[in-house]
């Protein structure tokens, strides 16, 4: 009996599926399409083209591929990713070699006497059958891709972790181990904003970023400029990477005490420097309270605009209008505060004669914020 064309066809696959001229075709076809398919050993490429074409023929004999041309498909997809190669360069070079193999059973169907319309079915139930093994392909490769992704995240995040708690730990990329980075941390908790805080610092330059001790910390070569507003961040200067644990708790500490005084945006640590300190010695703040404040009442609420007026002049140096603008009054009456604050207090806020003491201005300042942080507590 005379075999129909369209088992002439799968005949003619059968004899070429282990035709080691076409699949040389093919595998070559795939490596000249892609830089990065030909950068891998050519029997790996030969390996995946002879499992896929033997899938193929398996298919079109059941009439859909099986299990094990959907794993061959998986494998390659996966493999792929493992090697580096993206998802487009891989298509391409598949699509070549399955572009070369229709090519040479379609000439070759042509010599047999194949009709052309056993020819074009047969190629159409071929470009169904890739059709799910590229769908197969591409979604093992982006899983590989994903735990790959997490595999790296995860490692450098422990990395960044172990660096700032003082744990002697190997430097790798992307951190440079004769570089120095910047420390930044924040009390930053939640993945999608710190998501945007990362995206943020890294744009100036390379960096590490993680959520270490739950809450988000950061190395980065530079910081970016403007520096990024919203939620607190304090930020060292720049030391190398053996040497950030040391910054890392200082600037928890300042951290701390800037999130107390209501600060937000990026912060040098430096500039928190006395704040920091301060916060670090409530006791040594209430004994300055007591010598310094005694006069002055906690319950009374004018007591405590005045504690805050005094504050706030000596934030901005002594000066009668910066501190009437900070506080959103006239002039007249910051003096006249600040006159009824020496009052109670029984001794000025600045030197007599007409100095500014660093001991004795930080003495007021430190006593005023613990007493103020007492008053309204």
């Amino acid at each position: 009996m005379e075999p129909s064309a369209g088992d002439r066809f799968l005949r003619l696959l059968i004899e070429h599926s282990d035709d080691p001229v076409l699949l040389e075709a093919a595998v070559h076809a795939a490596r000249g399409r892609s830089d990065l398919v030909a950068a891998l050993p050519e029997e790996e490429t030969r390996r995946h083209t002879r499992a896929l074409v033997r899938g193929v023929l398996a298919a079109l004999e059941e009439g859909a591929p099986g299990e094990e041309v959907l794993a061959a498909a998986e494998r390659l997809g996966s493999d792929r990713a493992r090697q580096g190669v993206p998802v487009a360069a891989f298509l391409d070079g598949f699509q070549a070699g399955r572009a070369q193999l229709v090519r040479a059973l379609v000439a070759d169907g042509r010599r047999r006497g194949v009709p052309d319309a056993a020819l074009l079915d047969g190629v159409t139930r071929i470009d169904e059958i890739t059709t799910v093994l590229v769908q197969r392909m591409v979604h093992a490769h982006r899983v590989a891709e994903l735990e790959m992704a997490r595999t790296v995240r995860e490692g450098r995040v422990q990395m960044l972790r172990q660096l700032l708690h003082g744990e002697a730990v190997p430097v790798l990329a992307p951190l440079d181990p004769s570089g120095t980075y910047h420390c930044v941390v924040s009390e930053v908790s939640d993945p999608a904003v710190a998501a945007r805080l990362e995206a943020g610092l890294t744009a100036a330059g390379p960096g590490l970023c993680g959520l270490v001790d739950g809450r988000f910390a950061a190395l980065v070569a530079r910081l970016p400029d403007p520096r990024p507003a919203g939620p607190l961040l304090v930020a060292a200067p720049p030391v190398p990477p053996g040497d950030v644990a040391p910054m890392y708790a200082l600037g928890r500490r300042a951290l701390r005490a800037g999130a107390g005084a209501g600060l937000t945006g990026t912060r040098e640590l430096a500039d928190l420097a006395l704040l920091a300190v301060t916060e670090g010695e409530p006791e040594l703040g209430a004994l300055l309270a007591g010598a310094l404040l005694s006069g002055l009442d906690p319950d009374e609420p004018f007591h405590l605009e005045l504690a805050e007026t005094a504050l706030a002049y000596l934030d901005h140096g002594g000066r009668i209008e910066p501190t009437a603008a900070a506080l959103h009054v006239h002039a007249n009456t910051v003096k006249y505060r600040i006159r009824r604050f020496q009052e109670l207090a029984g001794r000025p806020l600045l030197d007599p004669a007409g100095g500014v003491a660093v001991s004795r201005t930080a003495h007021w300042w430190w006593a005023l914020r613990h007493w103020a942080a007492g008053a309204t507590g």
